[in-house]
């Protein structure tokens, strides 16, 4: 499964550059025009947490921990049976985690997002498990139209999630979050003369979570996760009473994890993650009158102002493409070139985790973003400590390009995890 899971990866990513060498010059620089996705709220897509962090912002399929709400609430039903390495260990049966993060400081030096989660084990089959999520965009100066301050602001956005897992077999299991989501950006102040407020909307999770931990490689003990999770699915989120209503970061997440078991103090986890935003992409409208269109008439794509479940669905096959002129000053679309932007449009996350004796951990991993998608692409380093029930991780983000804001992130956490009896082998 593991050859074939390798397969489909490289297939994927060889897709994203299919026929490419065949195009023009001019068809070549048409494809890679930017075209970003843009939704509301987009903080709660962020890796709350040190360790997802340190991993290339990869965690869908990761042995489950406090964070696991963020990234698969289903695999938290686990939790008591995947502890790490085959040194024995209590199972935990409560724990509460804590991350904090400094954000763009290289341009601000008063962002930040903080983490709180919380689980607790319900049975040998449950689990449930909370969270708050605060983003801090530092202060804002409002000024009028000629530039004379009116007031100073802090705007902040944050959101209280709640999540249930449950098994559905011994490799198989389940799980639901509900999220309220608030983000008050203007403070009341108005824009293009309507007045503003503070954003709010309910949105849910649904994800699922697969393991198997009776794998042999190379003579080594394995075990294979596959986890999937669909978040924010909810409601269009408006700051005024006019404006049109904003898309919330509707997202699919699929990944696997593949962990061996060294000897019985050394682990290593080769993991994947695969991103998707399941909202509109923007299409492409005329810039000039042919005998075909008008200005501003849709070429290619589709409209964005659809609903949810529509923009939902209509996200695998809405992508534009690029979009040229003929001999006879027409619009005509590259051939293959829509498939391709919807290669674009999946982000890929993959990182390496060594654990000693579930006491030490060494995480590193890498981010690559399309750069007609936003070109967000980074490396992560990160490392973590255990002190009987506490934790403490910390990750670091390196640039890959220049004049990257996420540069020099550093993420901090704190994790607290009580046992409530028995053992795991």
């Amino acid at each position: 499964m593991f050859k074939q899971l390798t397969i489909i990866t490289a297939v994927l990513l060889a897709s994203i550059q299919i026929n490419a060498q065949n195009l023009t010059n001019e068809e070549a620089a048409a494809a890679v025009q930017l075209n970003t996705i843009t939704t509301a709220v987009p903080f709660l897509l962020i890796a709350p947490d040190t360790r997802g962090g340190a991993l290339g912002d990869a965690g869908v399929a990761t042995s489950p921990d406090g964070n696991s709400l963020h990234w698969n609430v289903a695999k938290l039903a686990f939790l008591g049976e995947m502890s790490g390495t085959r040194v024995k260990s209590e199972r935990p049966d409560f724990g509460i985690s804590l991350s904090y993060s400094p954000w763009l400081r290289s341009l601000v030096d008063d962002m930040s997002l903080a983490y709180l989660s919380v689980y607790k084990i319900l049975n040998d089959k449950q689990a449930f498990t909370g969270a708050l999520r605060f983003f801090d965009l530092g202060t804002i100066t409002f000024t009028d139209i000629n530039g004379s301050v009116i007031r100073d602001f802090k705007p902040i956005e944050f959101s209280f999630d709640v999540g249930f897992s449950q098994k559905l077999s011994e490799k198989l299991s389940g799980g639901f979050a509900g999220r309220y989501i608030h983000s008050n950006l203007t403070g009341g102040i108005g824009v293009n003369g309507a007045g503003s407020k503070a954003g709010r909307s309910a949105a849910a999770d649904v994800s699922i979570f697969y393991t198997n931990p009776d794998l042999k490689i190379g003579g080594k003990d394995a075990r294979l996760n596959v986890g999937m999770n669909v978040s924010n699915i909810g409601a269009k989120i408006a700051y005024t009473e006019t404006a049109d209503r904003d898309f919330l970061p509707a997202n699919l997440r699929l990944g696997t994890a593949l962990s061996l078991y060294l000897d019985e103090y050394n682990e290593l986890t080769f993991t994947t993650d695969f991103n998707k935003l399941l909202v509109p992409t923007n299409g492409t409208y005329a810039q000039q009158d042919t005998q075909v269109y008008n200005i501003g008439d849709l070429v290619s794509g589709r409209d964005p102002d659809v609903g949810v479940a529509a923009g939902i669905f209509g996200s695998f096959n809405d992508a534009p493409g690029s979009v040229l002129l003929d001999e006879n000053e027409e619009y005509y679309v590259v051939d293959g070139s829509r498939f391709r932007e919807e290669m674009k449009e999946i982000n890929i996350s993959a990182g390496l985790e060594y654990v000693y004796a579930n006491q030490f951990a060494f995480r590193t991993g890498f981010f690559h973003e399309d750069p007609t998608k936003g070109n967000r692409q980074f490396i992560t380093l990160g490392a973590g400590v255990k002190f009987q029930v506490f934790s403490i991780d910390m990750s670091y983000l390196i640039s890959t390009r220049n004049q990257n804001p996420l540069a020099n992130t550093l993420r901090f956490g704190l994790n607290m995890n009580l046992s409530g009896g028995g053992s795991d082998s």
